[in-house]
């Protein structure tokens, strides 16, 4: 038994040394509401699947992975705006056997004046010799259009809930728990959501269309009326049954309409997710209770 047990734990070694390790970024970007330093404030949400990462023995029974995560944004001219590296130390495991290790994730939230920028991250893993580092870019172009428009949507993994907390899991009176990768698994029933609205026109209730689609064009849609608010973002939380929709990518459309009748597309944006039944999505971090 006990040669079985040494030889489970040198496949699982192999196993996470088979494939450079894994980083998750997603990145949401919201209006900065100083009016002085007009720019966005920009979320990454960094989630680090540690089934990939190397997992070191430091004490009978006792196994732990560790990795440096690196953020970097990078100006049009190559120039830094943002530099901070990050130390994950996972929780010490008894028996690296086990299937399912918690994904570690945070949230950074970066003011930034409106223009071009180049998100990098890098994760590096600091027990493996060779294939340790994994780097994810990602174009990054900060805005505001002069008519309504809705921010990125957030894809989160559970519904949006009510809070006056003040951190940085909270926004617009919301806390979210973000579904890493827009990535739902096994048991998901609903995707969740949220966005924001700008410069909506005032004293006119909105009619809010939410349109779920995946490419074989199953399709799920539902409708909600929005009260925009005087001087600040309106936001737009929701959700929508997964239903019958097949495994896969799968795209959610938010879009804002007003005029005579509600009729005019006022705003609108996406964001792309994955469905998979079969298998455990990453959990989203959540602030402890």
């Amino acid at each position: 038994m006990r040669y079985l047990l040494t030889c489970l734990i040198v496949l699982a070694a192999l196993a996470a040394q088979a494939g450079p390790p894994l980083l998750l970024l997603d990145v949401a970007r919201f209006r900065n509401l100083n009016k002085v330093e007009k720019g966005a404030e920009v979320e990454i949400y960094v989630t680090v699947p540690t089934q990939s990462l190397m997992y070191r023995q430091r004490a009978p029974k006792a196994f732990q992975s560790s990795a440096l995560v690196t953020l970097d944004i990078l100006k049009a001219d190559g120039s830094s705006a943002y530099h901070e590296v990050i130390t994950l130390k996972p929780p010490v495991l008894t028996d690296t056997t086990i299937a399912i290790k918690n994904p570690q994730s945070f949230l950074k939230r970066i003011l930034l004046p409106d223009g071009k920028y180049t998100l990098r991250g890098t994760l590096k893993d600091q027990y493996r010799s060779t294939g340790s580092e994994t780097v994810v870019e990602k174009p990054l172009v900060l805005e505001a259009p002069a008519g309504p428009f809705l921010t990125d949507v957030v894809l989160l993994s559970r519904p949006a809930a009510r809070s006056g907390g003040d951190d940085n899991f909270a926004r617009g009176g919301y806390r979210l728990t973000r579904a890493p990768g827009g990535s739902y698994g096994r048991g998901a029933d609903n995707v969740f959501f949220y966005t924001e609205l700008h410069n909506a026109p005032v004293g006119q209730a909105l009619r809010v269309h939410y349109h779920l689609t995946t490419p074989d064009g199953s399709a799920a849609d539902a409708d909600a009326t929005l009260t925009p608010q005087s001087g600040r973002p309106t936001s737009v939380a929701g959700q929508l049954p997964m239903g019958p929709l097949p495994d896969g990518p799968f795209t959610l459309f938010v879009e804002v309409y007003g005029g005579p009748g509600n009729k005019k597309l006022l705003a609108g944006h996406r964001a792309i997710g994955e469905h998979s039944a079969a298998e455990f999505a990453p959990a989203g971090a959540a602030v402890p209770r």
